[in-house]
């Protein structure tokens, strides 16, 4: 298992880091400095979640060794949930293992639409959202919904939200793409089965240190009363901000913050991810990047599906997995899938570079 990790070549190369960084001419280049710090801390923090596990692995053992000469159930009990949080853990490492993107490690900004289905396809972006609020809520990451519009009779018909923690991103890019929920519809009285769709779009939140050259003069900002919940001072004054990037035509929207400043700035970082998303497509379209996700969102392509209706499954048309307890995965078990879809990006990188180097 040590293998898999490389743990060896890691603390060889902790050692290499800290004799370069004893040398005295170590800050004279600020830029890689910085670099060099950031790689010790990252090689720290798995060599010291690897220390972790192995000092509990070893705690484990122990205890069962006595629990079952005492024929203690309760200790045996306490060591199998042990175990199960130990695996848990050693897989949450592998997957961080495959963040290799460049922008794996940052925060995540997560936008669902309505598609096909009018008040169907509403609720059913209200059902995604709670199933990614209560996966973050697993993870323990932080979200900050910063715009949402309801809809008209049920539902949600768009929301925008930050995911904040460590490869938000790189976890979240795995749900890019159109869900497709068949069911019988609770809107329906005559009972049919109704199928809807809601589209993912997940954005890397961009380092302010990287440069967007937005202008001024390409900005027209709107403010307006801000709708629905919110208290009195959100509702009766113009704190809502609406922002449109002219040369691109792309809008964003914030109304969740009580102070306009608030909402202005939140909605500028929003922008800033998106243009620079934008930014990065055209780059890998020019380099023929064929294995961009977002590249084939479109209706009716779906990634995903969710069947209630006449059999219950989920299955990811990217990777095949499939799981039929419905239940878990709309509570936010959507682990597996995550998971399929890196191990399956991993394998094309590793075919496409086998493929260039020929």
């Amino acid at each position: 298992m040590e293998g898999i990790f490389d743990i060896e070549g890691k603390r060889k190369r902790l050692k290499e880091l800290e004799s370069v960084m004893a040398k005295e001419d170590f800050w004279a280049n600020p830029e890689a400095s910085k670099k060099l710090l950031q790689e010790r801390s990252e090689v720290s923090e798995i060599l010291e979640k690897w220390r972790r596990i192995n000092e509990d692995v070893e705690e484990c053992e122990l205890l069962l060794e006595l629990a079952v000469e005492e024929e203690d159930l309760s200790t045996i009990q306490e060591v199998s949930e042990k175990a199960s949080m130990l695996r848990r853990s050693l897989r949450s490492m592998e997957l961080e293992q495959l963040m290799s993107g460049e922008n794996d490690h940052r925060n995540a900004i997560v936008s669902i639409h309505a598609g096909a289905g009018g008040t169907e396809a509403q609720d059913w972006v209200q059902m995604l959202m709670r199933m990614y609020l209560r996966w973050c809520e697993r993870r323990n990451f932080k979200v900050e919904v910063v715009d949402m519009l309801d809809g008209e009779e049920a539902g949600i018909k768009s929301v925008t939200f930050t995911v904040s923690g460590k490869y938000a991103y790189g976890f979240l890019k795995a749900e890019s793409g159109i869900h497709r929920l068949v069911r019988i519809s609770p809107f329906d009285a005559s009972g049919r089965r109704h199928t809807s769709f809601a589209a993912v779009f997940v954005y890397p939140e961009v380092d302010d240190k990287i440069e967007i050259d937005i202008k001024p003069s390409d900005l027209r900002i709107d403010t307006f009363r801000a709708s629905g919940a919110g208290g009195q001072h959100v509702n009766k004054t113009s704190s809502a901000v609406r922002i449109t990037h002219l040369p691109t035509g792309i809008v964003v929207t914030c109304q969740n913050e009580k102070s306009q400043h608030r909402n202005r700035e939140i909605a500028m970082k929003i922008l800033k991810a998106r243009l620079y998303e934008r930014e990065r497509k055209k780059q890998q379209e020019k380099l023929q990047e064929i294995h961009d996700n977002l590249d084939d969102i479109a209706w009716g392509n779906q990634i995903r599906s969710y069947i209630l209706q006449p059999y219950r499954l989920v299955k990811d048309h990217r990777t095949d997995v499939e799981r039929g307890d419905v239940n878990s995965v709309l509570d936010g078990d959507i682990d597996v899938f995550i998971e399929a879809y890196l191990l399956n990006q991993l394998k094309e990188h590793k075919q496409t570079t086998k493929n260039r180097r020929r």
